[in-house]
């Protein structure tokens, strides 16, 4: 899932993020653990032998015969088993199907670090973090697991992802479609390279509006003013410091204005991406609807020091809902298996999507215009790069989809990312799926009893059209 960082440099979830993934419980799901040597530039014919182990996780056992399909799942930002333990859906889906199951990890996450310890220690390592590099691992992947030859076509091939890993999943089969017969795209924002920098925060407001009372985002437009004018005096921060009981003290305006307002624009996006309708603990241990829950708590116009109070009982829905944590510490707000270092990388290279609050009534956010060289610059001064705007779009496609064909994009329209995500296309072979009632891949999550109905229709069709892709896969290749 991807990560949003109110500092722009950071960028993004995907959370995620996102990415869906932070339940570190025992394992819901079992698999085998295996690694493959796969070249660290599939580009470059002159070190074509210098390669790296790719980790994949694999389960058969609703596929004793060897002659299923193949569910993909295309890793995102993040340690695979994460992804693995929190995509339901696709475990669910494996014994209708009789499929096998394989988990691919995405290059330089989770512990498919081709450079080990010095993966992250220079721009020359990270120059092969991107994501066709890591397309092209899936690939070759499959082209060792599940070969083709002129007499004997392998098994059909299905991809599946959310956030960032949604991405890879509909490109992997616009760049891939001899491997992949189809993909299951969910709260995949492709176009959000050029949706708008403010779109994801208009539309986070909103959630927060809907969700309770409008009082709700009210109330956390006009805690920005609220919060800078007690963190301006020495009284005002050890107010801060009492109420919000800071893991490190509080000793100047900018741990409010800048670490504390970043780490509360980070709670905003992630309660609003995991407001699912049940208990869950992706990203933080919460309750079912976090969003209502914390709203609950911001029901009334308030301000002065009841609105510090009342603030600080709903930023604990998130941050200690079970009534654990003996302070609050605002260095981070998602889990730290998440890679936040690597995809801060690919932000500043090819997954540059623009961030902006407009605030005065737009959004609920104080105003932060977008400066791209500012941008550029602080990408430069960490790494050495600087970003490609819109090379997405010239790799992959995403404003035009002409050619693309079976392609599920699926967006929950209570999701901030699904501003830049597909919710229309002309091409009839591209379907778009809106979940009303849908947070950040919802219809990835394993079924739940309190799911909406939308969900449910949602993984209907995704599974009524997977079956048509192998319908369609058996007839054209005479395949059983």
């Amino acid at each position: 899932m991807m990560h949003r960082r109110n500092k722009q440099r950071e960028l993004l979830l995907m959370i995620f993020v996102l990415c869906l993934f932070a339940a570190k419980t025992s394992s819901k799901y079992n698999y085998q653990t295996k690694y493959l040597d796969v070249p660290l530039d599939h580009f470059n014919y002159v070190n074509e032998t210098v390669t790296f182990k790719l980790r994949y996780l694999t389960n058969d056992t609703y596929n004793s015969d060897g002659s299923g399909p193949i569910l993909f799942y295309t890793g995102n930002e993040g340690d695979i088993e994460l992804f693995a333990q929190n995509t339901g859906f696709m475990w669910e889906l494996a014994p209708k199907l009789k499929a096998s199951l394989v988990f691919a990890e995405h290059r330089f996450y989770g512990k498919t670090l081709p450079f080990g310890n010095a993966s992250y220690d220079s721009p020359r390592n990270l120059g092969y973090l991107t994501s066709e590099q890591a397309l092209a691992d899936f690939a070759y992947l499959l082209a060792e697991i599940n070969p083709s030859n002129r007499t004997t076509r392998g098994r059909p091939v299905v991809a599946f992802g959310g956030s960032y890993g949604g991405m890879l999943a509909a490109w992997f089969r616009m760049k891939y479609p001899h491997l992949v017969l189809g993909a299951i795209a969910a709260s995949a924002p492709i176009r959000q390279f050029d949706a708008g920098c403010g779109v994801f925060n208009q539309i986070l407001t909103s959630v927060f509006t809907v969700a309770y009372t409008r009082e709700c985002s009210q109330n956390i437009a006009r805690s920005w003013e609220t919060l800078k004018n007690y963190s301006s005096t020495a009284d005002g921060l050890k107010v801060l410091q009492e109420k919000f009981k800071f893991c490190t003290n509080v000793t100047k305006a900018e741990d409010i204005t800048g670490t504390f307002f970043d780490y509360l624009g980070d709670v905003y996006g992630n309660l609003a991406m995991i407001n699912y309708p049940y208990n869950t603990s992706f990203l933080a241990p919460v309750p079912a609807y976090p969003v209502r829950e914390f709203c609950g708590r911001l029901a009334e116009n308030y301000t002065g020091v009841e609105l510090v109070s009342r603030l600080q009982e709903a930023v604990s829905i998130y941050s200690n809902y079970t009534g654990t944590t003996k302070c609050l510490d605002i260095s981070s707000s998602y889990d730290s298996s998440m890679g936040d270092k690597g995809w801060e990388f690919q932000t500043c290279t090819e997954m540059m999507m623009p961030m902006c609050s407009e605030g005065t009534g737009k959004d609920m956010f104080p105003k932060k215009p977008w400066d791209e060289k500012k941008f550029s610059d602080d990408c430069f001064k960490k790494f050495g790069v600087r970003p490609k705007p819109k090379v997405a779009f010239t790799m992959y496609g995403g404003l035009y989809l002409d050619g693309v064909s079976n392609i599920i994009f699926s967006n929950g329209l209570m999701d901030p990312w699904s501003g830049g995500g597909v919710l229309r296309t002309g091409n009839s072979k591209v379907l778009v799926v809106l979940i009303p009632e849908g947070a950040h891949h919802i219809d990835l999550r394993a079924s739940n009893e309190n799911d909406p109905g939308s969900v449910e229709a949602a993984r209907r069709i995704h599974v009524e059209n997977i079956q048509q892709w192998l319908k369609q896969y058996r007839k054209a290749n005479n395949y059983r």
